[in-house]
């Protein structure tokens, strides 16, 4: 039989009982079905106190919980997409400078920032440029950060590496892994979104798992350990490739300790669950929001009516008390109003405006909605086929096994061709975003 703890807003339940199916008759890696992942699901809006040790949230506003003497308290902010000009938000400066506006309102400056990921959109020096220069007005001392695939895109972080990766792991399956210690806490940033497989998930690979159970072989089990990456580590949802295939074994390496928070981004959604000894958060983003799992056809970018656009976007808060067991976390929103409303309704529109499949020329396949369409397309030898990006974010086409070349980072209305001499099928992915997953079938 196995325990699991589910907890939903205000109310915490023990389930003892082997998991069921869903409606599919299979279950997430996790062994939660669709019904129970949405009952492990927090909401958090504006000053809502997540608890882990109790599981019961309390009000309290950003700024109230005041750090106590001998305390750690700290900022995570995340997926700021720097260079991101569509609908869901024309000025992702603004809203990333409005965050760091939060915190440095604070009567307690934090001791430093997380930074999970996606600091900006294309990979750009001019993206990356802007985003440090509005960090740096943050009244903190440091800044933290691990890569998201956006900050990877076009040159398998190097560019990034060689902006922030001074001083950590590298290695043959890439790199960016470090760890730090803070006020007797234990801080481990993984990278999980370079080396990714057709049809998978976020993964760490053997390399960095290798590292982590060496980083962490010498600290006492009492130690607290905070992990932080951009893609979660838990199966949020495989369909949409939330998740990190091998997070369960960086997490077994982390058994014996008695208290483990793991930070998050990438979904642009307050979530939590508790597992055994791990307490997992993923964060808002300062950019734009995105559906809640299942709710519309896709992921990506998701519009909210004017004017809401601060109730889905926010900033955390952590702290810890060396003589308590578990860290508090605190998500906030920049409106400081509760994001339930605004989700809802841009949900409701994204389902409303969802796309028919294509119809017509066999000759190109459009990307919209986090899909290829058609998924199998049929082109005669000798001819050519153009991929043309209808999403409001970069895809990448990729070969999956190298038998053509990969296009360049795909922008919203760009397009790329191959021709196709030799007849057979040919199977390709976007390299950004795995679950997704085309074919091209080629006849004389």
């Amino acid at each position: 039989m196995q325990s699991t703890q589910k907890t939903t807003l205000g109310l915490s339940t023990e389930t003892t009982s082997d998991p069921e199916p869903n409606r599919h008759g299979t279950l997430d890696s996790d062994g939660l079905d669709r019904r129970n992942f949405l009952s492990c699901m927090a909401w958090v809006g504006t000053g809502l106190l997540w608890t882990v040790s109790g599981g019961v949230p309390s009000s309290s506003r950003l700024g109230a919980q005041e750090p106590k003497k001998g305390e750690l308290f700290f900022m995570q902010i995340s997926d700021s997409h720097i260079g991101f000009d569509k609908p869901a938000n024309t000025d992702v400066s603004a809203t990333l400078r409005a965050a760091i506006g939060k915190i440095n309102a604070l009567p307690v400056q934090p001791a430093f920032l997380l930074h999970t990921g996606d600091i900006t959109q294309l990979s750009k020096t001019s993206e990356f440029d802007t985003a440090d220069q509005i960090l740096r007005e943050a009244r903190t001392g440091k800044t933290f950060y691990v890569p998201g695939e956006h900050d990877v895109s076009v040159d398998g972080g190097a560019s990034y590496l060689e902006r922030y990766g001074k001083g950590t792991q590298r290695g043959r399956e890439g790199g960016g892994w470090y760890s730090f210690d803070h006020s007797g806490v234990h801080f481990i940033g993984l990278v999980n979104v370079l080396n990714l497989k057709p049809g998978g998930l976020g993964s760490l690979g053997a390399e960095q798992l290798e590292w982590i159970q060496r980083d962490v072989k010498h600290l006492s089990s009492s130690t607290p350990i905070v992990v932080f990456a951009h893609v979660p580590l838990w199966s949020v949802y495989p369909a949409w490739g939330w998740g990190t295939d091998d997070g369960a074994r960086a997490l077994s390496y982390l058994k014996r300790f008695g208290s483990v928070t793991v930070l998050n981004g990438h979904i642009h959604q307050t979530m939590q669950k508790v597992e055994g000894n791990v307490a997992f958060h993923t964060a808002l983003s300062t950019a734009f929001p995105q559906p809640r799992p299942g709710t519309a056809p896709s992921p990506g970018p998701m519009v909210v009516p004017a004017g809401q656009l601060q109730d889905v976007l926010g900033v955390r808060e952590v702290h810890y008390v060396p003589s308590n067991r578990h860290l508090a976390v605190v998500d906030h929103t920049l409106s400081g109003n509760s994001p339930d409303a605004a989700f809802a309704a841009g949900e409701a529109a994204a389902r409303s405006h969802a796309p028919a499949q294509p119809q017509g020329a066999t000759n190109e396949v459009t990307i919209d909605n986090f899909a290829f369409n058609p998924k199998i397309v049929s082109v005669v030898a000798g001819s050519k086929l153009t991929w043309r990006n209808r999403d409001d974010v970069p895809h990448k086409i990729q070969s999956a096994d190298n038998r053509f070349a990969g296009s360049p980072l795909l922008d919203t209305k760009a397009a790329y061709s191959v021709g196709f001499q030799e007849s057979g099928e040919f199977s390709y992915f976007c390299s950004l975003h795995p679950v997704m997953q085309g074919k091209v079938v080629v006849t004389r």
